[in-house]
């Protein structure tokens, strides 16, 4: 009777394992390491060829698969350390069923979780603009949420991705076949022998340097573009190096820089807006007393209406998408911010900008720190401290992004969220509609005010996030499908503009102030290191004697809070380093400061742009609006630039960690 020919995927895994049998006891750790560098060479490839007009432009065409090769070996070589300390113990005659045992479980979850990251990496991309990053684990303590995001938006990738990782790590473990049928057992003398060089060589690779510091990302931004950049590395380190700076992000900024705590307060305080203040707290170095420039009998009430991902692009005279005609009719009534840039890409980064004005980091924001959930600044607990009701609207669940906790501990008296809604109209992923959001609102603000206390409500809307979820009938849809970031954007302003024209008709109009401000822009993308262009927000002050005005200097989030406070007409220390816009300083500069990943820019001037990069020396260019696009020089930044850039990154950790920003 004739042998049976083994099947093509039989003849693959055999050709296979013959490339590898010599190498005995480490035949599997071998196979599993080349497949690691073959899984994420091709996939890199392929996401070259996607992103190939902005590989092209930085020129690096053939460095970033020599580069990725090498981050490929640290991935690898991390993959296969354990197995590799354990084969002592197991690569012998007596246990070697054992190791095979282990092997094969190792060589299967370490392939699942690679291809699934490679998988999940261009509709990643396709959202962030970079690899999976620190954002990719963050919100996984939130699974409805994120689950139902995934499920409505991104259900066919979901699928897919998903499927092809079961497919692929079946098909590649078939690989793994000849060796777990192999009986012959190496001689152990030979495993131990070859085991001390094995383990110094792939130390080596997961090193991949002689310098005093492992390899890290900063080591492969080698391009002004950070997507370019991203692509050198692969997915899994990118999140594990994320992880494990998660416990080191107290003193994330150190790698822009050193500088002295001395210097550091010298620098901030020393800008033209703080100049003449009175520093004299040592437990709060910043602490100050600001004056209002608005002499009022009684200060206004204040409210803060947060718009979930309402970036300058979707604003027509901002140079965005005409989406927003209530803003654009309600910009004619009071400040308009032509120049005002979010800190960060993410709601909290936004949440600490404008309530606490507090400077972007690299770590998480304070928001989700531990020793910020409480004896940290707001302006809730500074005005709960003046005698107001204070209180946070969602319509969404509270304890999303840990807001609760942090509004709680920090002078929110009261909190709305999603089940606090009786019979809301309409209901999505992220909770109830903005109507039913500002409708909410509208009943607390008339109650307050018939009570006669003076109130500041924070209200953070929902509507224009992913899936785009919002109820039918109310717009005119600006483009398919229905469930489109621009038609939830449009929606989002429809209930905008409805809110605001019923507090014009309500009592509390005459004695309130309103600030309208965007977290952030949907979608932060582009070939700049830092693309500013995504960072500009819509911001609109609105109030009984607000008279219409352009703040056309360059402005930050930082800046509203101590902007809205003189105008209240309220005196008060606090220890905010933001500018108080209603104060005329004839020939001080704007700034702002955005916060992109790993990267810090420091934009002020005629759009002067310096960019703190990590163990890099910084970058200095010129942001063009009218182009979005920042033309690098090849000319580091001038030192007092640099110093200033320097000392406003370092100061916020540091306050942090030692807990010096809060009220006495």
């Amino acid at each position: 009777m004739s042998k049976q020919s083994p099947s093509p995927a039989g003849s693959i895994a055999q050709g296979w394992y013959r490339a590898f049998r010599w190498a005995g006891a480490y035949a599997p750790l071998l196979q599993l390491f080349c497949l690691i560098l073959i899984i994420e060479g091709v996939s890199r490839a392929g996401l070259v060829l996607w992103q190939w007009d902005r590989v092209a432009d930085t020129g690096i065409f053939p460095v970033i698969f020599l580069q990725g090769l090498r981050v490929d070996v640290i991935q690898a070589g991390l993959i296969i350390t354990l197995p590799l300390l354990l084969l002592p113990f197991f690569g012998h005659g007596k246990s070697w069923t054992l190791w095979k045992r282990l092997t094969l479980t190792w060589w299967i979850i370490a392939v699942a979780i690679l291809l699934f990251m490679e998988l999940a990496t261009p509709t990643f991309i396709a959202q962030y603009d970079v690899r999976p990053n620190r954002l990719f684990i963050e919100y996984l303590k939130y699974p409805r949420e994120v689950f139902a995001t995934l499920w409505h938006g991104f259900r066919l990738q979901l699928i897919f991705g998903v499927t092809a990782c079961i497919v692929l790590t079946i098909a590649l473990t078939r690989l793994l076949r000849p060796w777990l049928a192999e009986t012959r057992v190496p001689r152990y003398r030979n495993t131990l022998l070859v085991w001390p060089l094995v383990v110094l060589a792939v130390f080596a690779g997961v090193r991949s340097t002689t310098e005093h510091r492992p390899a890290n990302p900063a080591m492969f931004a080698l391009t002004s573009d950070a997507l370019v950049n991203s692509l050198i590395l692969n997915s899994a380190w990118s999140v594990e190096y994320a992880i494990y700076n998660l416990k080191h992000e107290a003193n994330a900024g150190d790698a822009y820089g050193q500088m002295d705590n001395q210097t550091i307060l010298d620098e901030v305080r020393g800008v033209p807006w703080l100049a003449d203040a009175s520093f004299s707290s040592e437990q709060f170095p910043t602490l100050h007393h600001q004056v209002a420039t608005r002499k009022r009998d009684k200060p206004m009430n204040l409210v803060i209406v947060l718009e979930e991902s309402l970036g300058a692009t979707f604003v027509e005279s901002l140079g965005g998408t005409p989406v927003t005609p209530n803003l654009e009719r309600l910009k004619n009534d009071g400040w308009w911010f032509e120049h005002l840039y979010a800190t960060g890409t993410r709601s909290v980064r936004g949440i600490e900008a404008v309530i606490s004005s507090y400077l972007p980091t690299p770590a998480r924001s304070v928001v989700k720190l531990s020793l910020s959930q409480n004896h940290f600044f707001t302006i809730g607990e500074l005005l709960r401290r003046k005698g107001y009701d204070t209180g946070f609207i969602y319509g969404g669940e509270a304890h999303f992004d840990n807001m609760r906790s942090f509004f709680t501990g920090n002078g929110f008296e009261h909190i709305v969220d999603e089940l606090d809604y009786e019979s809301p109209e309409f209901t999505g992923s992220w909770g109830v509609s903005d109507e039913d959001l500002f409708n909410k609102t509208q009943k607390e603000l008339e109650k307050l005010n018939a009570e006669g206390k003076p109130f500041f409500r924070l209200v953070f809307s929902s509507s224009n996030h992913s899936p785009f979820e919002f109820p039918e009938g109310r717009i005119s849809l600006y483009d398919e499908p229905y469930n489109s970031v621009n038609n939830a954007v449009k929606y989002a302003d429809y209930a905008l503009g409805q809110f605001i024209d019923k507090a014009r008709e309500s009592d509390y109009w005459d004695n309130t102030l309103f600030l309208i401000v965007a977290d952030h822009d949907a979608r932060v993308y582009g070939q700049d290191l830092v693309p500013i262009k995504n960072f500009q927000i819509p911001g609109l002050i609105l109030g009984p004697d607000i008279e219409p005005k352009k703040v056309e200097t360059i402005a930050s989030q930082i800046d509203l809070a101590p902007t809205m406070l003189s105008l209240m007409g309220l005196d008060n220390d606090n220890p905010m380093i933001g500018r108080d816009l209603t104060r005329e300083l004839p020939g001080a500069p704007g700034r702002a400061m955005m916060q992109f990943s790993n990267y810090y820019a420091w934009m002020e001037g005629d759009f002067d742009v310096t960019v703190l990069r990590q163990d890099q020396p910084p970058l200095s260019g010129t942001y063009m609006p009218d182009k979005a696009r920042t033309q690098f020089r090849d000319t580091p930044p001038a030192e007092d630039v640099r110093k200033r850039a320097l000392a406003h990154s370092l100061l916020p950790l540091w306050l942090y960690r030692e807990q010096k920003y809060d009220l006495p």
